[in-house]
């Protein structure tokens, strides 16, 4: 691929709602400028972009894919972004590096719950949005309506750069506010399209939709808003200017409409990201840290800077290995070059460039500011690492992926394996940041968290596709805590006699509750050395190793108050071991007289659905021991603020799928312990026991 100066590169994430149609759009794209001769079809695994065997046999965006092209002159970095929540990491991370985003909306459904979760990323990392009403042929296409949802749901600054004429199954024609021309696109898909006048019947509303669009674009500006005030409207160039920064600074989302299947209307949106949309350096600033430090600096990109690139994505490819997915924030990156990697001081020698069309690779000697390329093979280099020339000790801030949502244990289902299993779950956490490994210190689980359940499958599909090992998935030990109601009082004699020196020691101690949080207390109240201070240590020890072990249903015992207040030793027969063990049987058994309950942890879940699926999703929640806390009411959707035990939580992004046919979203928070019904308890510790004696 040739090469191309900063001003002629536009990076562009295209995102939406699962089966909005971005990934067709995307190939609509690639069909327009030339790139393909047809757009494939997802039925039959022939996209550009949905490549890898996952999203073939799933018929799903899973992962984001750069798809590099040439339209008019200007080379476009399109990336096409998975639609389904499990997969939200690569939209933020695509986010994180592009200069405009391509927002897709329905022409039936309009604004979804996905569409306004990835609007909200884009909103939080300041990218300038385009929408994009697909499906203007579907026979139940609205525009109007969907243009009310999205200032009603999204932005009051969205405007309309373009209208349909014949909306519907013949949809083919539309009317163009910018240029106030109407379009004619041809139906073969070849994305040809006849500019003429505008009927009478419409130049009513194309003045005001071009009057309205003028508006919004003085009112970006105070010079621009002076002009309009002055003049009554704007000048070509000005206007032209005003619709660029306006764009820039998010002060202005244009919509256009189109049927990216038929390739209606997409070239007309590729000549407005060219002509409007921003390019990666012109008075562009990009914020920074200074390496090892909480120091802000400013990066203000130049192709003759010192090189600086930031890895958005790993992917690894057969028979050719990871590739490091990089936008070059400044300075020019040269095939052979060496750098440095800021988060671990290690160096990288970028051997083989390359510019993708998702699996097709183009060789690229040198990638310049601004442009996304992939380097092969980087030993010490993950996804949010930052790699730059030597001496320059910058750091592009990291992605903040997506808090997890779901969490499974992993258990190797070939005994060896573990070692692989390992070495394959960190492989791919490195990745996907948002998929998540840890080893439970508490239950010795090794655990991996992701964005639902079918973000976890894919995960361990992969595992046994690239690493060759097997697992299971079954639900985490929950981490039930124990803790007591009441106080008690007791007193225990550990003797033991075995020919030699024996084993001797006596404690009383009183038990007590503390409230909630307050943790462990260990009060020593031996007067007249009954106990030698010597000993006192291993009560305390003996008594902290047992609640680490609990008494009632193996779990980790917290908020209350031990104090020894007496005992007895033996001159010869007494030392820390006895006791020690003295002290974990009079602790079990001041237990056991004390009311002890388990506690459960209680999660905060946030879930926002649409209208009609409310009172389904509330019975659901309430079914599981859920309590709502309350619902806030958010256009069409509902924002329902709930606590439910964890136990309850282990696969509810699929039931809440299936319960709002996909449209609905929730996240999670740890909030609280609580105490576990009594029914509850009675089967947790009934299982633990019928578990120990198994053991036994």
């Amino acid at each position: 691929m040739r090469e191309f100066t900063p001003e002629q590169i536009r990076n562009v994430a295209v995102i939406g709602h699962g089966s909005s149609g971005k990934t067709i759009l995307a190939e609509a794209m690639l069909l327009s400028s030339g790139a393909t001769t047809r757009i494939g079809r997802i039925e039959d695994g022939s996209t550009t972009s949905d490549y890898h065997f996952d999203e073939i046999e799933r018929q799903i965006s899973i992962n984001s894919t750069l798809l590099s092209t040439i339209f008019r002159d200007h080379k476009i970095n399109i990336i096409d972004t998975p639609g389904y929540s499990d997969f939200l990491g690569d939209v933020i991370s695509s986010l994180g590096v592009v200069d405009t985003a391509l927002l897709v909306l329905k022409s039936a459904e309009g604004v979804e719950v996905g569409s306004e979760l990835v609007w909200n990323y884009a909103d939080k990392t300041e990218t300038p949005v385009v929408i994009a009403i697909n499906k203007m042929d579907n026979e139940h296409a609205e525009f109007d309506q969907v243009v009310e949802e999205a200032r009603a749901r999204l932005s009051p600054d969205v405007v309309i750069a373009q209208f349909p004429v014949n909306k519907g199954p013949n949809f083919s024609t539309c009317i163009d506010v910018i240029r106030k021309k109407m379009m004619t696109f041809a139906t073969d898909g070849s994305g040809k399209y006849e500019e003429t006048e505008v009927p009478e019947e419409y130049k009513s509303r194309i003045e005001a939709e071009h009057q309205a669009l003028l508006e919004k674009v003085a009112e970006s500006s105070e010079q621009l808003l002076d002009a309009f005030f002055e003049k009554g409207t704007l000048s070509e160039a000005e206007m032209a200017q005003g619709l660029k920064s306006a764009i820039r600074n998010r002060k202005v989302f244009p919509v256009f409409c189109m049927a990216a299947q038929m390739n209606i209307g997409v070239g007309r949106v590729m000549e407005f990201l060219i002509n409007y949309c921003p390019d990666p350096i012109t008075d562009r600033t990009f914020p920074a840290l200074k390496t090892g430090t909480d120091e802000e600096t400013i990066i203000t990109p130049s192709p003759s800077g010192d090189a600086c690139a930031f890895v958005f994505k790993t992917i690894s490819e057969p028979h050719v290995g990871e590739l490091s997915l990089f936008r070059v924030y400044n300075g020019t990156i040269t095939a052979g070059s060496d750098v440095v990697n800021q988060n671990n001081g290690k160096g990288e020698r970028l051997n083989q460039l390359y510019s993708l069309r998702g699996k097709e690779r183009y060789d690229m000697p040198k990638v310049t500011v601004g442009d996304i390329a992939a380097a092969v093979k980087l030993k010490d280099t993950h996804t949010n690492n930052t790699l730059t020339a030597k001496g320059y000790d910058t750091m592009i801030p990291l992605i903040a992926f997506p808090e997890p949502v779901m969490s499974c244990a992993v258990k190797s289902k070939a005994k060896g394996d573990e070692d692989k299993i390992g070495t394959g779950l960190h492989t791919l956490h490195e990745e996907d940041p948002s998929f998540r490994v840890r080893v439970d210190q508490e239950t010795g689980e090794t655990i991996v968290d992701g964005q639902g359940e079918i973000h976890i499958n894919v995960m361990t599909k992969r595992l046994k596709e690239r690493f060759g090992v097997e697992v299971e998935l079954t639900p985490p030990r929950i981490p039930y805590r124990e803790t007591i109601r009441k106080s008690s009082d007791v007193s225990y004699k550990h003797k033991k006699q075995t020919g030699g020196a024996g084993q001797y020691a006596e404690v009383y101690i009183k038990l007590e509750p503390k409230p909630r949080g307050e943790g462990y207390e260990f009060v020593n109240n031996i007067v007249g050395g009954v106990i030698s201070g010597r000993f006192i240590p291993a009560v305390d020890k003996g008594i902290q190793e047992q609640m680490a072990r609990g008494v009632v249903a193996g779990c980790r015992m917290i908020d209350m108050r031990v104090t020894l207040y007496d005992g007895s030793q033996h001159t010869v027969d007494s030392n820390e071991m006895a006791f020690k063990t003295a002290a974990q049987m009079a602790f079990k058994r001041a237990v056991n007289d004390a009311s002890p309950i388990l506690l459960e942890p209680i999660y905060e879940i946030e879930v926002t659905v649409p209208d009609e699926f409310m009172g389904d999703v509330m019975g659901d929640i309430s079914t599981h021991r859920g309590k709502i806390q309350g619902m806030d009411a958010n256009g069409p959707f509902q924002v329902i603020k709930a606590k439910v035990p964890l136990s309850e939580l282990y696969n509810y992004a699929t039931r809440l799928r299936s319960i709002t046919q996909g449209r609905g979203l929730f996240r999670r928070s740890f909030s609280n312990y609580e105490d576990v019904p009594g029914d509850v308890q009675q089967r947790i510790v009934e299982e633990y026991k019928a578990a120990k004696l198994e053991e036994d």
